[in-house]
């Protein structure tokens, strides 16, 4: 359709714009909305206009509001099931705190509920029928009705459940009729909801500050409950929005004239402008080439007095908001990576345009932007027509090609742009010239996480298109050797769009074949790849994290027992018992000093290295005793820049010189102290047949030629590689002369600590003889696996010492004593130190 007057008339006010000429985007500041006010339109100047009138489009807000609101509702109901005393003290308090309103008990409540239902409900009707809303209004009655018998329902099944906490939070003593919830909260909900927005009907805006006054005082007056009128509010929400999103919302923004009244504020007098059809549209999130791939936005073809064309692009605020809800989606699926949020189209719009302007001053060729403007609904991006991108042959993509867009991206991101959705649809080129479009989600001043990640989008996508061995020949022609291995890391399925995901060349292996290919590159790690960036909040590692912590909280509410642990505690000296605190501290000084040994000069922070030993008490809590301290070892030493062949080998040696410590100690303290309890606490001939086990498994496997054949070609050299390592770091006097002195500090500190629960109570016993019976004991009962010998290692204490003449009762009240500081306590500080070294990717 061709008119002279809009479908839609834009309804003058303000507005706010930048522009500059059509050569040279503007570079002035973006006025605000206070300050320009558009001009009617020239009456003289005919213009040709070809818009199509604006439809109800679905807000996908309307369905995240609604999941909040059932998530409220489902909250509710679980807190007031299981915690009543606290739902009962709040309606207490509010009722105390209102006294004022007592006088209201004297009022019939049927007919001040049916009052104010019934002014609400025609002052919205009114104003929606003067608008001729006549689609909104049946909907509006329709949510009414909706929400009574939502509630009804509800209050019929929680009543069928029959839970007497539940009931009793929820009943309502006044106008609740058949319903147990009060449905005058969910009913004119759900009408006010689908009647709206409030910002835009002063009626609606009233009727919900009606409603909240109303259940405040109906709650303070004790006709209705706190948990009650929560649920209902909330199911009238759920109600609304469903409803309001199932019929849609009618898009409020510049459509025909209006756009024509608005460019004029930037300088352009234009006498056509035409909407371009929908028909190349591409995703989920709809975008085309011709405005830089903006999501969700109309594109106009325009022309001005001069006879200049122009592309227009206009962005709503409701087909936005798709937009948002998928960065705020990417800013949940990643970690460590940052994401943009544009709430407003006009942010959106904004970001664009200087993200353009900036490009261009970097030296590259980009659409090219002439100015904005911005509406209270929309937000326009005028780009000259004479830039405008066009598609490129994907399935013919040649080596020069990859280049070309390997360094365009490199110019980029050495000035800290970023694009962070590198796609197909971004590939293009401009007047033959091969370029990256589609920087509406990229930012400047970047860190290295998003630089990586888009130097891995672009390779993984140029692998998709062609082959991964030409991808990364292309790109050693731009990024130099270092810059490609340290971009392995960074290769995981979470980093690439779904877009690229999809094409034909994807496959399962792809991934692999890109990693192996740049691990290949690095002639010092040839056979171990180095350990991925945690990128995705939601994996392996977030789901280990959880389970850990399920499993501590199961243990410490399940194995801890808390009236013999106070009970020991109250009785002790409370210096014997802050000393023994200490040395469990001054254990953790010892191991760090050891693991720090084994490091380069350069890499040894020691509170760093403190935290890493003190991580190991929160792994304690969920993995058996040894276990989890070679775990946070392995994790630290990878984090700090070891590969992994010496990361396990710096941990091996760890283990082996706090293990071979602790025998020394037991056999020369054994000598002096003239104990012989080894022979008796250790099974006879139990280190012959381990051993036997061992070597009778290895000549089976060696026996079988399949087996033989994948440990002489996988694991073999992963083992030569790592002997090699172990034997270059035992080779250096001075590391391993550190490293056993930190381990005799731990397990002396260890053993005294022992001594110090025992002094807490009275009885004094021979440090020499405390430290050698505790090794042994603790030993033998850390080989549990359970969590941190947790029950083994109070056992063998408590035997062991009462075997060697120590009071049962002083022996057990010691060790509770001595795990409180040594096991408990470390929990939570490990948890602390833990998150620390997470904080600064150390862990």
């Amino acid at each position: 359709m061709s008119d002279k007057t809009p479908s839609t008339p834009f309804t003058e006010g303000s507005s706010s714009a930048a522009s500059g000429s059509p050569s040279t985007p503007a570079t002035n500041p973006i006025k605000p909305a206070d300050q320009q006010v558009l001009q009617p339109q020239k009456q003289h100047r005919p213009v040709d206009i070809d818009d199509v009138a604006p439809q109800r489009a679905h807000n996908a807000n309307d369905l995240l509001h609604a999941v909040a609101a059932l998530i409220l509702a489902v909250a509710v109901i679980v807190f007031v099931t299981y915690m009543h005393g606290i739902t009962t003290g709040v309606e207490h308090d509010a009722k105390t705190a209102g006294q004022a309103f007592t006088w209201l008990m004297d009022l019939p409540f049927s007919i001040l509920q049916q009052f104010l239902s019934f002014a609400i409900i025609i002052s919205v009707l009114i104003h929606l029928l003067i608008n001729r809303e006549w689609f909104q209004s049946a909907v509006s009655v329709v949510a009414l009705f909706c929400g009574y018998a939502f509630i009804l329902g509800l209050s019929f099944v929680l009543a069928h459940l029959g839970v007497p906490s539940l009931l009793d939070a929820l009943q309502s003593s006044e106008g609740a009729g058949p319903a147990m919830l009060p449905d005058f909260y969910a009913g004119i909900g759900a009408f006010l909801t689908v009647a709206g927005p409030k910002r835009s009907r002063s009626s609606v805006k009233w009727g919900w500050n009606t409603l909240f006054i109303a259940a405040a005082v109906f709650v303070i007056v004790s006709w209705h409950s706190v948990a009650g009128t929560i649920v209902s509010f909330a199911l009238g929400r759920i109600i609304g929005l469903v409803l309001r999103f199932a019929m849609g919302t009618r898009t409020q923004g510049l459509w025909g004239s209006g756009i024509i009244q608005a460019v004029d504020s930037i300088g352009l007098n234009l006498t056509q402008l035409h909407r371009r059809k929908d028909d190349n549209e591409t995703g989920a999130l709809k975008s085309r080439l011709d405005d830089d791939l903006i999501e969700n936005s109309r594109i106009y073809d325009a022309k001005d007095e001069q006879g200049k064309h122009y592309i227009i692009s206009v962005l709503d605020s409701l087909p936005h908001a798709a937009g948002y809800l998928n960065q705020l989606w990417q800013g949940l699926r990643f970690t460590g990576v940052a994401i943009r949020r544009d709430r407003s189209a006009s942010d959106a719009i904004h970001h664009h345009f200087s993200m353009l302007l900036g490009l261009q001053s970097c030296g590259l060729t980009t659409p090219s932007p002439y100015g904005v403007m911005d509406s209270e609904e929309s937000s326009v991006l005028v780009l000259d027509v004479t830039n405008t991108p066009s598609p490129v042959d994907l399935d013919n993509l040649s080596e020069d090609a990859m280049v070309d867009y390997m360094d365009y991206l490199a110019k980029a991101n050495s000035r800290g742009y970023t694009h962070r959705r590198i796609t197909p649809d971004t590939l293009a080129q401009i007047h033959g010239e091969h370029v990256i479009v589609g920087w509406q989600n990229g930012d400047y001043a970047s860190g290295s996480t998003n630089i990586a990640m888009d130097k891995v989008q672009l390779l993984v996508l140029l692998a998709a298109l062609s082959d991964p061995r030409l991808a990364i020949k292309a790109a050693l022609k731009v990024w130099d050797r270092q810059t490609l291995i340290s971009l392995a890391p960074f290769i995981q399925k979470v980093a690439i769009p779904s877009a690229t995901r999809n094409l034909p060349g994807w496959n399962k292996q792809l991934l692999g074949e890109v990693r192996d290919g740049l691990n290949a590159l690095d002639p010092h790690d040839e056979v171990v790849a180095a350990e991925p960036v945690t990128l995705a909040r939601f994996n392996v590692k977030s789901f280990v994290s959880i389970t850990l912590l399920i499993i501590a909280v199961a243990v410490i509410f399940t194995q801890l027992r808390p009236n013999e642990v106070i009970a020991a505690v109250r009785h002790a000296n409370l210096g014997w018992a802050l000393v023994c605190l200490l040395l469990s501290m001054l254990a953790w000084v010892g191991s760090a000093i050891t693991l720090g040994s084994f490091m380069d000069h350069g890499k040894r922070h020691p509170f760093d290295l403190f935290c890493s030993q003190a991580s190991s008490g929160f792994t304690a809590v969920s993995m058996p005793a040894g276990v989890g301290p070679a775990f946070v070892n392995l994790q630290f030493l990878r984090k700090n820049g070891y590969k992994n062949t010496a990361a396990t080998a710096i941990m091996s040696v760890t283990w082996a010189v706090q293990g071979l410590t602790t025998i020394v100690l037991l056999l020369i303290m054994g000598l002096f102290t003239g104990r012989n309890m080894l022979s008796g606490m250790v099974p006879t001939n139990t280190l012959v047949v381990v051993i036997g086990a061992i070597v009778l498994v290895l000549c089976l496997c060696m026996a079988i030629t399949p087996i033989r054949r994948m440990i002489v070609d996988k694991y073999l050299p992963i083992l030569r590689s790592y002997a090699h390592q172990l034997v270059e770091v035992l080779a250096q006097p001075q590391k391993l002369a550190a490293g056993i002195v930190g381990a005799l500090i731990l397990n002396i500190a260890t053993g005294l600590g022992f001594w110090a629960a025992l002094m807490a109570f009275g009885t004094y016993f021979n440090p020499l003889e405390t430290i050698f019976v505790f090794l042994l004991a603790n030993t033998l009962g850390s080989a549990a696996p359970t969590p941190g010998g947790l029950g083994a290692v109070e056992a063998a204490l408590t035997f062991a010492f009462t075997s060697v003449g120590v009071p049962a009762a002083v022996a057990l009240s010691a060790t509770l004593l001595y795990r409180v500081g040594f096991y408990w306590l470390r929990i939570p500080i490990g948890a602390l130190a833990m998150k620390r070294l997470d904080h600064r990717n150390l862990l």
